[in-house]
C-alpha cells in the first residue's frame, strides 16, 4: 500500500479522549445569521451578516451530525444543505477546522441563490460527542415545546426536532490505532454507547452510522467483491458469489487491526440496541475508500496535522512537502504488486448518507439495524491512482518501495447491489473525477483561493 492509503482511509472527526476539561467552552454555539436571530449567547458567522433575516421557528426539524467538519462529514453536510435539510453540526475540531463552517454557509448560499429560495438552517456546536453531559445539554434546545399541536411532552413522551443523527465522530487511522489501541476503544466504542445513551434519553432513535470496511478483515482477500453477510451480527442466509445459499452465523473472522475491531464492535453493540428497543432504526455504511472533494475546490481532505490518506500524501509529493509516496508492499497477489481499494467519490458516499435518510424516513427499510456497503463495485491499484494523477496534472510523482505495512490485506472491494435496491443508491462519478477535483481543490489552495484551516 502507499503512505497513507489505509484498508479504510475515510477521515472522520468530532471526539476525543478528554471529555469533561473544557466543558464550558464546547457548549458555545456558532451560528450564520442565515440560521436564527442573533442573542447574547449565539457568535453569528461574519461571513453572512446581513444576508437573509430568517426568524427562529421553534418546530424547525433537524439532522444532527457529529463530526461535521471532518472530510466525509463536511461533504455530508454540504449535500444535506443542497438537499433542503436543516442541519446541527458538533465537532471537537481535533481534525478539523472551525472555517469550514463558514465554507459550507458560503456554497450553501451561492447553491440556494440559484433556486431563489431561502439556505436551510445551520448551527454549529464545539463539542465532544462522546461528552455525555454537553450532548445533552445541547439536545435540551431541540426538545418541542408542548405547546405545539402533535408535540411536547403531555402524553409524557418526549419529542425532539432532530429527525437523524448522522455520527462520523470516530477516530479512523488504521496504522494509529496499532500504536494506540486504548485511545480507540476509549473513543470509538466506549464513546459510542455515552453518545447513544444520551440520543435515547431525548427519544431520537434514527442513527447512521459511519462504519468501515475493516470490519470484513482478512476475508477481504478472498478475490470477490464483499457482500454484506461476509460480517453478521445475527444468523443469515444469503447466495453467495458463486449462486450457492450459505447460512451464517453472526461473528467476524480474520480482523487485522483495532481500528477495524472498534467499527465490528460498534456495530455489534447497536445491533443489539436495535433488538433490545424495536424503536431503533440504525444504518450502518461500510465505507470503502472516499476520496475527491466537491467541485467548487472550496471543501477538501484537510486533516490537522500530517495526513495518513493516500491522495492527501500524493499532493502533499507533488508540492514538495514530502520526498516521496511510500509504497508499503509491491508484492500482494494483484495485477501490478500494490494494494487495490474500491475508490469511491467523496460526494458519492455524502448522497450515500442522505439515501439512508430518506429509506428510513420512508420506511423502506424496516426499524432495527442494517448494514449496507458504499462502493463502486471497481478495485483500483496504488500504481493505477498514481497513474491518473500524473496524466491529470502531467507531474511524476516519485515513489519508494516498502515492505508491506502492518494490518493491510492485498485487495478490498464492495459489492453495493443492496444499497443500490434498498436505497436506491449507486456511485455515479469515476475515478478520474476524483483525482481531478482534489487536484483542483489543491490548486486553489496554491492560489490562496481556500486559505488554510484555523
Amino acid at each position: 500500500m502507499a503512505d497513507s492509503n489505509e484498508m479504510d482511509n475515510h477521515s472522520e472527526s468530532g471526539s476525543s479522549n478528554d471529555s469533561s476539561s473544557s466543558r464550558q467552552s464546547n457548549l458555545h454555539s456558532l451560528s450564520s445569521c442565515i440560521s436564527e436571530p442573533e442573542t447574547p449567547s449565539t457568535e453569528r458567522s461574519l461571513l453572512f451578516e446581513g444576508s437573509f433575516n430568517i426568524s427562529w421557528h421553534p418546530d424547525t426539524e433537524f439532522i444532527v451530525v457529529v463530526g461535521g467538519l471532518g472530510y466525509i462529514g463536511s461533504h455530508t453536510c454540504l449535500e444535506l444543505i443542497k438537499s433542503g435539510f436543516n442541519i446541527v453540526i458538533i465537532d471537537n475540531l481535533s481534525n478539523a477546522y472551525r472555517n469550514v463552517f463558514d465554507h459550507l454557509g458560503e456554497l450553501a448560499e451561492k447553491y440556494w441563490e440559484t433556486q431563489g429560495r431561502p439556505v436551510p438552517l445551520m448551527r454549529f456546536y464545539e463539542a465532544d460527542y462522546g461528552d455525555a453531559d454537553a450532548i445533552r445539554e445541547i439536545l435540551k434546545e431541540f426538545i418541542k415545546p408542548p405547546t405545539l399541536e402533535g408535540g411536547g411532552s403531555n402524553d409524557g413522551v418526549l419529542r425532539s426536532r432532530v429527525k437523524g443523527v448522522i455520527h462520523f465522530g470516530g477516530f479512523k487511522s488504521v496504522s494509529q490505532s496499532i500504536q494506540e489501541p486504548l485511545k480507540y476503544y476509549t473513543n470509538n466504542v466506549a464513546g459510542m454507547i455515552r453518545f447513544c445513551e444520551a440520543l435515547q434519553d431525548f427519544n431520537i432513535k434514527t442513527l447512521i452510522f459511519s462504519s468501515s470496511a475493516t470490519v470484513y478483515g482478512s476475508v477481504a482477500n478472498i478475490g470477490v467483491p464483499l457482500m454484506e453477510e461476509y460480517c453478521t451480527h445475527k444468523a443469515e442466509t444469503f447466495m453467495d458469489h458463486n449462486g450457492q445459499f450459505k447460512t451464517v452465523q453472526g461473528g467476524c473472522s480474520g480482523l487485522t487491526n483495532p481500528y477495524g475491531r472498534t467499527k465490528w464492535m460498534c456495530e455489534a453493540i447497536l445491533s443489539d440496541l436495535a433488538v433490545a428497543d424495536p424503536e431503533w432504526t440504525i444504518v450502518a455504511l461500510r465505507y470503502f475508500n472516499p476520496v475527491g472533494c466537491d467541485e467548487s475546490g472550496i471543501l477538501g481532505e484537510d486533516p490537522r496535522g500530517v495526513p495518513t490518506n493516500l491522495m492527501p500524501v500524493i499532493m502533499r509529493v507533488m508540492t514538495g512537502v514530502s520526498p516521496a509516496l511510500l509504497v508499503f508492499g509491491t508484492d500482494y497477489p494483484t495485477a501490478d504488486g500494490t494494494a487495490v481499494r474500491d475508490f469511491i467519490h467523496v460526494t458519492d458516499l455524502a448522497h450515500g448518507h442522505i439515501a439512508a435518510l430518506a429509506a428510513a424516513a420512508d420506511g423502506r427499510i424496516p426499524k432495527g439495524f442494517r448494514t449496507y456497503n458504499l462502493g463502486s463495485g471497481t478495485g483500483a491499484s496504488v500504481l493505477d491512482i498514481v497513474r491518473v494523477v500524473e496524466r491529470l496534472s502531467d507531474t511524476k510523482i516519485p515513489m519508494k518501495i516498502v515492505d508491506r505495512r502492518d494490518g493491510d490485506v492485498g485487495t478490498c472491494v464492495a459489492n453495493s447491489m443492496r444499497a443500490r435496491l434498498e436505497l436506491d443508491w449507486k456511485t455515479e462519478k469515476s475515478l478520474e473525477t476524483c483525482c481531478r477535483d482534489i487536484l483542483n481543490f489543491f490548486a486553489c489552495r496554491k492560489e490562496g483561493l481556500v486559505p488554510v484551516g484555523v
